[in-house]
């Protein structure tokens, strides 16, 4: 795994938990999340706010397949984000999921809401095996997440649905299913219940 030396604490933190934070003018230092969080904290007056680094959890989905979880607090001008995520390669990959609150909310509160959306998505399968292949399950709904495909160089995305990528063109095969079909594409952020 890429570990990256904090700028602020000087700590080998993994480079998925690195922040690189600052200005054009005064330069760009590479801070773990707890070091940022504390200079956003004192910048935003925010004296009760308190870091806490959370253990990765392991849940399973409908279909029985156990997934690792990691966690990452951020502060945002006057809000808290707290992230889940597989790792593959050593980046956040697979389901991912967010919440936001307020940042003197009990993290542990947080965290709560966190898993509980966690499970709530899991529950659901949104793909099948077909007989020609990977099939869209529910004829109504897909929900994944939109991420960058380096093999397209950023022409089009890869999709992240059921925890696995899809492919623009995979996803495009599934669709022709449904040929001569209205849809409805509906765009959201990733703290938002869906």
């Amino acid at each position: 795994m890429q570990e990256i030396h904090c700028g602020g604490c000087g700590q080998l933190t993994p480079s998925y938990d690195i922040v690189h934070y600052g200005s054009t003018e005064r330069g760009y230092r590479s801070l773990c999340s707890r070091c940022f969080n504390s200079e956003v904290a004192k910048l935003s007056g925010l004296e009760k706010f308190e870091h806490i680094q959370f253990e990765p959890v392991a849940l399973t989905d409908g279909k029985g397949k156990p997934h690792q979880f990691h966690f990452r607090a951020r502060l945002f001008g006057t809000g808290v984000a707290l992230d889940a995520f597989e790792l593959l390669q050593e980046y956040p990959s697979g389901y991912q999921f967010r919440v936001t609150g307020d940042p003197e909310e009990d993290p542990f509160a947080l965290l709560g809401r966190l898993i509980e959306k966690m499970r709530r998505a899991l529950s659901l399968q949104y793909l099948k095996e077909g007989e020609f292949g990977l099939q869209i399950a529910n004829l109504e709904t897909v929900r994944g997440l939109i991420q960058w495909d380096d093999a397209g160089d950023g022409r089009v995305p890869i999709l992240v649905v059921d925890g696995r990528e899809i492919t623009w063109e995979e996803f495009g095969r599934m669709l022709m299913t449904f040929e001569g079909s209205q849809f409805k594409l509906e765009i959201r952020d990733l703290s938002d219940e869906l």
